[in-house]
């Protein structure tokens, strides 16, 4: 058996239940597998003393300190994120509240591997960890822990060190692991790991059904992710609301609402652009399978899963060239990448509105695209590393 702890500190919890549920799948798959025992630690960054009890944040701070969650034996310690800081204090913070919790499950649980699943400030952690238990240690690259903290003057070289010291490396795609030896990584020891996507929910409907039971009628883009700019929402509904007849809905949460709803108002197209708010995962396969067309603006990426589970609902993307987006657009069935301003946006979306590829095309763009795929090549890697 390969024993495995996952340490990610985006894990989703009863107040966070969207929060980082590709994270979440990946780990359910890993866990399933014959011949793995393994288990979740969880940690949740508070503010310190009493800040951590203010409207919004005290709920964190409720949550159990160790639950079954989806069958999964998971831990929450907490630890210190200091403000204002740039997050150079998060890593050392986070090792810290970490030794008693691994010193007691190591009396009952000795685990072969550590599977840090997010790189800031699981990376640095697990690495120190990972020496005091004399194991190896696996950190999986995703998108902003490698643009942001591996950028960011505070944390750039904590996170570069981490990717030396670790035995093994995991990027969502082959943009990322160009990223990450850029920043002075070793590229023989990152493997590029796909994300995966439940091709059984993620799946193509009657599309003008769809959007009947949506209350929408004409054509439908939908739009996914945080309410941040760097998502680009504002970009997106400045090219909606430059197509008559054409509707947009966003699925997402953040502190750009504000900011956005006043641009929806001031566009004059509120009448077709809604912001829905955050929307159980459970639900987005209905919504992304009724659209024509998903657009999403980022300015970084790593591979998202909004892409691919939209290419498997047969719903066609238009993206900017973020990450790897080259390696999930890989011809017209898949959708268009687009320059990151609305007059780009706006004709990419004309162009697939005019001339739609099949959902039966479009889906097939991303058959590679599974969670088995990936459980198989995670179970390889951590066993590589044992």
């Amino acid at each position: 058996m390969l024993r495995v702890l996952t340490l990610s500190t985006l894990f989703p919890d009863a107040t966070r239940r969207n929060f980082g549920v590709f994270v979440e799948r990946q780990t359910l798959g890993l866990a399933a597998h014959p011949d793995v025992e393994l288990e979740v630690v969880a940690p949740v960054g508070l503010l310190p003393g009493p800040l951590r009890y203010l409207p919004g944040r005290s709920a964190l701070a409720a949550l159990p300190g160790r639950e079954t969650w989806k069958g999964v034996d998971v831990h929450r310690p907490r630890f210190t994120a200091w403000p204002m800081t740039g997050g150079r204090h998060h890593a050392r913070s986070l090792e810290r509240a970490l030794v008693p919790v691994l010193d007691r499950i190591r009396e009952r649980f000795a685990f072969d591997v550590i599977d840090a699943s997010f790189f800031y400030p699981d990376g640095p952690a697990a690495v120190a960890l990972g020496r005091r238990y004399g194991v190896p240690v696996s950190i999986k690259a995703r998108g902003a822990d490698i643009h942001h903290w591996g950028a960011n003057p505070a944390t750039a070289a904590q996170v570069r060190a981490a990717g030396q010291g670790a035995a093994g490396l995991l990027a969502v795609g082959d943009a990322m692991k160009r990223d990450m030896i850029a920043l002075g990584m070793p590229a023989d020891r990152i493997r590029v790991h796909a994300t995966g996507v439940d091709q059984d929910r993620f799946a193509p409907v009657d599309r003008g059904r769809a959007k009947t039971l949506l209350g929408i009628h004409g054509p439908l883009v939908v739009s996914l992710g945080a309410l941040i700019p760097r998502k680009g929402h504002d970009i997106v509904i400045e090219a909606v609301a430059a197509l008559p007849g054409v509707s947009l809905r966003i699925a997402g949460a953040g502190p750009d609402q504000a900011r956005l709803e006043a641009l929806v108002a001031r566009t004059g197209a509120a009448d077709r652009i809604r912001l829905l708010g955050s929307v159980p995962h459970a639900d987005i396969p209905d919504l992304i399978a009724a659209a024509d067309v998903m657009a999403l603006a980022s300015s970084s990426e790593g591979l998202a899963n909004a892409w691919v589970e939209s290419l498997a609902c047969g719903t066609p993307i238009v993206i900017t060239d973020a990450g790897g987006a080259g390696e999930v657009v890989t011809g017209p069935d898949a959708g268009r990448i687009a320059a990151r301003t609305p007059e780009a946006f706006a004709a990419a979306i004309t162009d697939l509105l005019a001339c739609p590829p099949s959902q039966a095309a479009t889906r097939a763009t991303a058959a590679r695209f599974t969670w088995e795929a990936n459980t198989d090549a995670l179970y390889a890697h951590l066993s590589e590393l044992r």
